[in-house]
């Protein structure tokens, strides 16, 4: 899959944004500008959702860098639901000032994707893992390792986005898709890769080590 270049304001919301920006304009300009103050308002929080950040990616391959920012809610031992196997489980909660764009935790293969359309409950809830709307790809690690990593849509989100497909390759810290409004993302990796991260601690898509392979 070709790289994506990182421009400051994510393609996604370039539509977002360009309407936003159209309508305080056109209410400014028809009924004054004090009455487009809100529109503005939202016009800025469109620009610090949909930006993009380049990161420097740490580590080698067999590194697992976050998939998403934002605040680890799960370090636990649980079965894989894609695999069927025993897992660590890794999980981060996207609120909706984090940047939103998924990044691939580990360099490797897609072999295979599976989406599930679910329900849309809060993604910090354990069970919203199993039960929301989500999107899951296996990715065999050029470490070795079989890793899965799933985006999962959230109370407000409506859209995930993905742009890999089995058969693709992914470079550690490579953005392959974004969940809009709010979101989490899983990883089950094997139950001997080492955990460098702990529950509360905030992560950054690409630059934060999760754990090693």
């Amino acid at each position: 899959m070709a790289a994506y270049p990182h421009p400051i304001i994510a393609r996604e919301g370039w539509p977002f944004l360009a309407a936003s920006v159209a309508a305080a304009a056109a209410v400014g300009w028809l009924a004054g500008w004090w009455w487009s103050v809100p529109i503005w308002v939202w016009v800025l929080f469109v620009l610090q959702f949909f930006r993009d950040p380049a990161r420097a990616v740490p580590g080698d391959r067999s590194t697992v860098v976050a998939p998403a920012d934002g605040r680890i809610v799960a370090v636990e031992k649980a079965q894989d639901p894609y695999l069927k196997r025993t897992a660590t489980k890794l999980s981060v909660f996207m609120n909706v000032f984090n940047v939103h764009s998924n990044r691939a935790p580990v360099d490797g293969e897609v072999r295979e994707a599976w989406y599930d359309a679910g329900a849309f409950m809060n993604a910090a809830l354990d069970k919203a893992s199993l039960r929301n709307e989500r999107n899951a790809l296996w990715l065999r690690a050029d470490a070795g390792p079989d890793v899965v990593c799933v985006q999962v849509a959230g109370l407000i989100a409506r859209r995930i986005l993905c742009y890999a497909k089995p058969g693709d390759r992914l470079a550690r810290g490579e953005r392959f898709g974004f969940i809009r409004f709010g979101s989490r993302v899983d990883l089950y990796l094997p139950p001997e890769a080492r955990v460098r991260v702990e529950l509360g601690q905030k992560v950054s898509a690409g630059a934060t080590i999760m754990a090693e392979l």
